[in-house]
């Protein structure tokens, strides 16, 4: 039985891109890229290729049978994979568990799974130790049991499988987006309308491969609904936008990183995102992040709502967001 596809924002960037450019059009392409990245055995380049893991001038290529065109090719290799995690007693917040599966409240600085930069410390780690070897197995061995991911500094609601028939039947409910999902997030100035859905396609950068963005083609589609509930500071000039606002975005979709490219393609990154959050906020608004100790993307999964996939019973659970974003919010509704 396979793991379904990774659904939600995760740092799973690969670690090494390849490029080279190739200017010798009417050879076949696996070749031609063969001898453009020698230490890659053909074959090893056709797997990348099936693998969406080949672009040309940054669109993805898929055949290796085609012909090659002129153009910078790239390869991002994936990463290396970690060795067996290993239990660790990390504690955790569970807000639901049973034979079957088990809900926690992810803090922000744990990653979901082992992988490069984050061998430890992760969620898989700490459910190894808290469930033993009754985690699903379909993830793999670096995943067990993870059937959706967080960014490692994204906080809130996750779920877990505990038995196979468990991850099956939540991965089928992510694939068919059958479940609600709701995330707070803080952003600067705010998304205009106050009301509205993002709806774009999100792949790999052509500029930084380790960043997501909204491409005019290729890539996947990416819905998400937004709602803005609260402004901070009053706009400079009659029409203007606030310096801050509180959003509720809810997934129609589980793209890479999703929300943060998507309120930052609105002009309204989130605060503290060191990635997407091209422009600085406001004087006083970096002056609350610095006061909050903000030191990741105010950004929290604050709903998640699904039928369990065994006993058919519908769950829902619903978290606040952790002390650091409720500072930042409190400073930033002085302004």
């Amino acid at each position: 039985m396979s793991h379904a596809n990774p659904i939600e924002d995760d740092d799973d960037a690969p670690a090494e891109v390849l490029e080279a450019r190739i200017d010798t059009p009417g050879v076949r392409l696996d070749k031609a890229l063969a001898e453009a990245f020698p230490t890659l055995s053909r074959a090893r380049l056709q797997a990348l290729l099936a693998a969406g893991a080949v672009s040309r001038d940054g669109l993805p290529l898929t055949g290796g049978a085609s012909k090659a065109r002129p153009g910078l090719y790239a390869v991002a290799l994936p990463p290396v994979a970690p060795a067996d995690p290993q239990p660790e007693a990390i504690p955790l917040t569970v807000l639901y568990e049973d034979a079957d599966l088990i809900v926690i409240d992810k803090p922000a600085g744990m990653a979901a799974h082992p992988a490069p930069g984050s061998e430890t410390g992760t969620l898989v780690n700490a459910l190894l130790a808290h469930c033993g070897a009754g985690l699903s197995g379909i993830g793999g061995v670096a995943r067990p049991g993870i059937v959706h991911r967080l960014d490692k500094d994204t906080s809130g609601v996750m779920v877990a499988a505990k038995t196979d028939r468990a991850h099956a039947g939540l991965s089928a409910l992510f694939a068919t987006h059958d479940i609600e999902r709701t995330y707070i997030a803080l952003t600067r100035g705010a998304p205009s309308p106050s009301k509205g859905r993002i709806e774009t396609r999100i792949g790999r950068s052509s500029g930084d491969r380790k960043k997501m963005a909204v491409l005019r083609t290729g890539g996947r589609e990416a819905i998400t609904d937004y709602l803005v509930q609260t402004t901070f500071g009053q706009p400079a000039r009659a029409g203007g936008a606030p310096l801050a606002a509180r959003v509720a975005c809810t997934l129609h979709t589980g793209r890479t990183h999703q929300i943060r490219v998507h309120l930052s393609s609105k002009g309204s990154p989130i605060l503290g995102d060191a990635t997407y959050g091209s422009g600085s906020p406001a004087a006083p608004v970096r002056a609350a992040i610095v006061a909050a100790g903000l030191t990741r993307q105010a950004l929290h999964a604050a709903v998640l709502g699904f039928v369990h996939p065994v006993t058919g019973q519908p769950l829902r659970f619903e978290t606040a967001p952790p002390p650091d974003m409720i500072r930042l919010e409190q400073l930033l509704s002085e302004l």
